[in-house]
């Protein structure tokens, strides 16, 4: 699944990462780190909003889906509800019709990330979210 070969780019960043399968937390935590980004690690919709909360702001956050107690969607729509707008690639093996509409109305500074996928491909999304958000002006929302 994942692939050693990146685009080169240091993310410089604070990530945090969802996931209840603990193997690919560390790998998709462990990447990001590799990359520069300074990362926390939830294992679920609860730690994901606590994290929010307690330990942010964050540049990114990278989230499953299907998670224990409160799934990652779920999360991140709280989330905007409560007026956060980081930004946000959410990561699924499901193949749902409706996933991608519910990923889009986070915004514009969310994207979908199907399993499988390399580090290349999460470095290249991560990258350019991160420099969309660099080159917003302040005070407008990246999905304005």
């Amino acid at each position: 699944m994942w692939v050693a070969r990146t685009v080169g780019v240091e993310l410089n960043a604070r990530v945090l990462v969802a996931d209840d399968d603990a193997e690919f937390l560390d790998v998709v935590a462990e990447g990001l780190s590799r990359l520069g980004a300074d990362v926390i690690r939830a294992r679920n919709g609860a730690e994901l909003i606590d994290h929010l909360a307690e330990h942010g702001p964050f540049d990114l956050v990278v989230t499953d889906i299907a998670m224990p107690w409160m799934t990652g969607l779920r999360a991140m729509h709280a989330a905007r509800t409560a007026g956060l707008d980081t930004s946000v690639i959410v990561i699924t093996g499901l193949r749902e019709e409706r996933i991608p509409a519910r990923v889009k109305a986070l915004g514009g500074n969310a994207v979908l990330l199907e399993k499988p996928f390399t580090l290349a491909d999460l470095e290249s999304v991560a990258s350019r979210l991160l420099a969309q958000r660099r080159h917003q002006p302040i005070g407008r929302a990246a999905h304005e």
